[in-house]
């Protein structure tokens, strides 16, 4: 989901350009983390852009003195990454971290903080999690973190303890803490903080408590880095310095970039109506676009979605139980947000658009049903095939897909979901609140379904 989308240390290297896996997501939900969506063919060039710099929000992380850290304890920078050893995207954003390291160095800090995914998503993620943490009590917990990204696909329990040897480690020590789970509870309070500071999705970053989740260029994020120390600067001609200006360079920020209006204040009202009942962001949706439920219904959940991604294909149960526990009171409207590498993933688009211009909102979800069904053979055969089981016009279908005009529906949603700060997937709007992955979704639900009902 839930949509693309971010942290300065890490948002540099989510960088990837990607972010999806965003990706996204605390112990219940699952998020890819992209980078642009995709635009013409899969294989065009991109047009070059002006690096953005992503919006930010704050929150107070607290660090432990034992925290696994790597970098000065008086960086005028320090950025905290909430991370899962299994997230492919937060392999990726390992090479970043390093760059920004070499760009500013003995200026950064880069604290790790764990948040595995559940294991529906993620196997091996706790056990991996567990491995760092019985290497890092020998003294060696970087060391086994760089060999668990190098062996993400194939980590295992003889995996761990094959490096825990290599390390030079005492493995009959390393055995006892993993069969224990010494480092569980560990674990269980990195996740708890994270969902406490609002790190909805993996990877996400702290710069200097600054929130940046999704996939930015390093060009995107460097003004951060910048911006945080010229104020570490001017702390320390205060004073300030190691933990006291972490703290004070939290606090600031805290206040410059705070995450909701301040207890007693007015949330600023919007410049122009919100399109969605009881929204607190205005979300276009078109008469046309694929939804189901009544159109009155008290709450709108749009879902910004791509055919391809893995996490989005393990929400649609998710979103399929909100329906069923909701019949009247929730509207579901489908976004697309095709990531640019998925290579399949703006053809299934614009499959799902050929069925909608046939046969509305049922053929699109049909389709959409059999997408990600099918989602491991996604292919221009595959869709026509489902077009025939559809009982679509084949010949119709075909001249759709290459109909430009849907390319350039979906290329809208796509800078949609840019306007709206929307870059992983899933990622849904709930009313106008955004939420990352499915974990807290239903709880979004049924939060502005009472403020709703309360005539809010």
């Amino acid at each position: 989901m839930k949509n693309a989308s971010w942290i300065v240390a890490l948002v540099v290297g989510v960088v990837l350009g990607v972010a999806g896996d965003r990706m996204l997501v605390s112990s219940g939900s699952g998020r890819s983390i992209a980078p642009r969506p995709v635009k013409g063919t899969a294989t065009a060039p991109a047009k070059p852009t002006t690096p953005q710099t992503p919006a930010t929000t704050a929150a107070s992380v607290p660090l432990r003195a034992d925290d696994p850290a790597r970098g000065p304890e008086a960086a005028k920078v320090t950025i905290v990454v909430f991370s899962d050893f299994q997230c492919p995207f937060c392999a990726k954003v390992g090479p970043l971290l390093k760059q920004v390291e070499q760009g500013f160095p003995g200026v950064v800090r880069v604290v790790w903080k764990h948040q595995p995914l559940p294991a529906t998503m993620h196997p091996q993620a706790r056990p991996a999690a567990e491995a760092a943490e019985a290497a890092r009590e020998q003294g060696k917990f970087w060391e086994m973190h760089d060999r668990l990204f190098a062996n993400q696909r194939a980590l295992s329990t003889e995996v761990y303890e094959s490096a825990a040897r290599e390390l030079g480690l005492d493995v009959e020590r390393f055995k006892r803490s993993t069969a224990s789970h010494a480092g569980a509870a560990r674990v269980d309070a990195d996740q708890k903080l994270a969902t406490t500071v609002g790190a909805s999705a993996t990877p996400t970053l702290y710069v200097n408590c600054r929130r940046i989740q999704g996939a930015y260029p390093f060009e995107s994020i460097k003004p951060i880095l910048e911006d945080e120390i010229r104020k570490a600067d001017a702390l320390a001609r205060q004073g300030k310095s190691g933990a006291a200006l972490y703290q004070a360079i939290c606090e600031e920020n805290v206040r410059k970039f705070p995450a909701s209006p301040a207890a007693g204040a007015a949330a600023p009202k919007a410049a122009a109506p919100a399109i969605i009942p009881g929204g607190r962001a205005a979300v276009p949706v078109r008469q046309d676009d694929p939804a189901k439920g009544k159109a009155n219904a008290p709450v709108t959940l749009v879902e910004f979605s791509d055919f391809q991604c893995p996490y989005c294909a393990r929400a649609t149960p998710a979103v399929k139980e909100i329906e069923s526990a909701y019949p009247t009171d929730v509207r579901l409207v489908w976004k697309h947000l095709p990531l640019s590498f998925h290579a399949n993933a703006m053809p299934a688009a614009l499959a799902a658009e050929a069925a909608r211009e046939q046969g509305g909102a049922p053929k699109f979800w049909a389709m959409h049903d059999k997408l990600f069904a099918n989602q491991a053979a996604l292919s221009a055969a595959s869709y026509e095939r489902y077009a025939g089981e559809l009982g679509l016009d084949l010949a119709r279908f075909r001249r759709d897909l290459a109909n430009p005009k849907l390319r350039a529906r979906v290329e809208e949603d796509a800078q949609l979901a840019q306007k709206l700060g929307v870059n992983g997937t899933p990622t849904f709007l709930v009313n106008g609140e955004q939420v990352v992955g499915t974990q807290a979704l239903r709880t979004a639900v049924e939060r502005q379904l009472a403020v709703a009902r309360a005539g809010k």
